[in-house]
């Protein structure tokens, strides 16, 4: 907090967005100058005159970083008194950062982490990884934020959110918890929170639909892993060169998201 309270915003023009509008293109972040040797905060008060750390977004990013630190101590603590516990967590970390849920369950059940194990620990991983991305777009898609490389992902992100928000609101908390929850490719839970951001969702109900689509979603998926595990004699090595793959694939994916905007 006191990170936050040090850094010194200035706000970026007059006008200001909606979450939601009629015409998409209005939602649209404006083009604005960026620096190629760094980011910039802008606008230290938010509506109402609070500080930037004390908004809704302000506050899921210090959970993020609070779950970040839990995250660094669980793992520096399993490296100590058991290395293969340890390096199975930071694998997992990667392969469900770089390749999805699917990726870091089927690790955890590989390595023989139990059910219960696997399903707490992606959680875990899924709510550090949506603290950050929700309000990171947040603060990008108002401006509070400049960064060369997040500009370009917020754009993106906004473009892929547009493309399903209709369908999506249609049925309200129970779209953006199907949405979720279905096993396809960006459907995932940090999609879905910036989706029922332009819904005008408050951040309790957001999470609330985000976060039970992603549990139902993470058990299922434990189901199926442990089951294959149990009657696939070659299954961990299965999983390993499926996530050799997939981190492959996606990392360069990650990559084109952060460094060139898709098209319309």
């Amino acid at each position: 907090m006191d990170f936050l309270k040090s850094i010194k915003f200035r706000r970026r023009g007059s006008s200001s967005l909606s979450r939601v509008d009629e015409n998409p293109v209005a939602t649209r972040l404006p083009e604005v100058e960026v620096s190629d040797d760094g980011c910039d905060f802008h606008d230290h008060r938010v509506g109402g005159g609070k500080a930037l750390y004390q908004s809704g977004e302000g506050h899921v990013f210090l959970l993020g970083l609070l779950l970040s630190v839990a995250f660094v101590i669980l793992t520096a603590y399993y490296l100590t008194v058991d290395i293969k516990t340890g390096q199975t967590l930071l694998l997992a970390f990667v392969a469900h950062t770089l390749g999805g849920r699917a990726a870091g369950i089927g690790l955890c059940i590989a390595f023989e982490f139990s059910s219960w194990v696997t399903v707490a620990y992606n959680m875990f991983l899924e709510v550090l990884i949506v603290c950050y991305c929700y309000s990171l777009f947040v603060f990008s898609f108002n401006n509070h934020l400049n960064c060369k490389w997040l500009t370009i992902a917020t754009k993106n992100a906004e473009k892929q959110a547009l493309k399903h928000k209709t369908i999506v609101a249609r049925y309200g908390w129970w779209g953006i918890f199907v949405f979720v929850m279905i096993p396809l490719p960006v459907t995932g839970p940090a999609a879905g929170s910036i989706i029922a951001y332009f819904l005008k969702f408050s951040i309790k109900r957001n999470f609330a639909a985000v976060f039970s689509g992603t549990l139902a979603s993470i058990i299922i998926w434990t189901c199926f892993f442990d089951y294959l595990d149990r009657h696939i004699a070659i299954f961990k090595y299965i999983v390993v060169a499926g996530l050799l793959i997939v981190v492959l694939y996606y990392f360069k994916t990650i990559k084109r998201w952060f460094t060139q905007e898709i098209e319309d």
